[in-house]
């Protein structure tokens, strides 16, 4: 009797011990790093625990929701949209967005990954109508970020924020893509034709550019010869000149001293006769004095030039004569 006794009383003690057990269990919660758990008492919002250890009334408590703090990326199905300029084009997307009222994540909408996904297809649809099939392509950033700041517009009573919206692929239909393909080989064509014409320019440029340079080095060579030529002429008159002049010179210093005039009057004599010479041999026809054999008369009239030549001479300068 006294053995089922003391069976009976551990048995109450292990039970009062589960109950106890289950009891801290309950009312003790552990809430992970980057998480947030909303609390209701007695079916309504009593607060929110973030990161950390926290206690609560067991069986009156409740943790309702809980929500992770991170930032999630939702796949946004492909779907169908229509341009401005009438296109339908194939489009999908990702979007990146995370929780920032835990209430209002709660009790603003009933599924918030599925009201976003939603609001993030009808949002692209209605910015997709907005712009032409070459902007859709040209402008996917601007694209981008007019669906974020429409989605935040809308998700902000929710408690959830967009933080981007990346599109990943854009597929037209396949006549579309063949009329693009078009007209990116009449683009390349077009550049090919004018970068051909812009080098032929330029290569003809050059020609011209080459030639003119030619023939102005050739002027400027031509020119420094002439000057050259013309320098050298002048210096070899000049020199001519003054050894001329030197000549004259000497000669009147020499005819100055005794026995020039007689010396002057055997020279012009020599030069009288050699002068007959040279008229005989070059022509038939020969004008002699009247006295070809007198050589003495011929002298005298030699002498008789020079006098006059010198008369004149001192008539001219009547200052060197004194």
């Amino acid at each position: 009797m006294e053995v089922e006794i003391v069976q009976e009383f551990d048995l109450f003690y292990l039970a009062v011990a589960f109950v106890g057990f289950i009891v801290v269990s309950a009312g003790v919660k552990l809430v992970p790093q980057q998480n947030a758990f909303i609390v209701e008492r007695l079916g309504k919002y009593n607060g929110t625990l973030n990161a950390g250890l926290h206690f609560i009334i067991p069986f009156v408590d409740k943790v309702s929701y809980k929500h992770s703090l991170k930032e999630n990326a939702i796949d946004i199905p492909s779907q169908s949209a229509i341009t401005k300029d009438n296109v339908t084009l194939v489009i999908d997307g990702v979007l990146y967005l995370k929780v920032t009222d835990p209430k209002q994540a709660s009790y603003g909408v009933g599924d918030a990954r599925y009201a976003v996904t939603q609001l993030a297809q009808t949002t692209m649809r209605s910015e997709l109508g907005k712009m032409t099939l070459d902007k859709t392509f040209e402008e996917r950033e601007m694209l981008n970020s007019n669906i974020v700041l429409s989605i935040n517009e809308a998700s902000e009573v929710w408690g959830i924020q967009c933080l981007r919206y990346e599109i990943k692929d854009i597929n037209p239909p396949a006549t579309v893509l063949k009329a693009m393909e078009l007209q990116m080989a009449a683009e390349r064509q077009k550049r090919a034709e004018v970068l051909g014409s812009e080098a032929t320019r330029q290569a003809q440029i050059n020609i011209a550019e080459g030639i003119k340079q030619e023939v102005v080095l050739k002027s400027e060579a031509a020119m420094t010869d002439q000057i050259n030529r013309a320098k050298g002429e002048a210096q070899a008159i000049l020199e001519v000149a003054r050894a001329t002049a030197e000549g004259i010179e000497t000669i009147a210093v020499a005819i100055e001293k005794t026995g020039g005039e007689k010396a002057v009057a055997l020279k012009l004599a020599e030069q009288y006769i050699g002068a007959f010479g040279e008229l005989a041999k070059t022509t038939n026809t020969v004008l002699l004095p009247e006295k070809t054999g007198d050589m003495g008369s011929m002298v005298a009239q030699a002498l008789a030039v020079f006098n006059t030549i010198q008369n004149q001479v001192e008539q001219q300068n009547p200052d060197s004569s004194a």
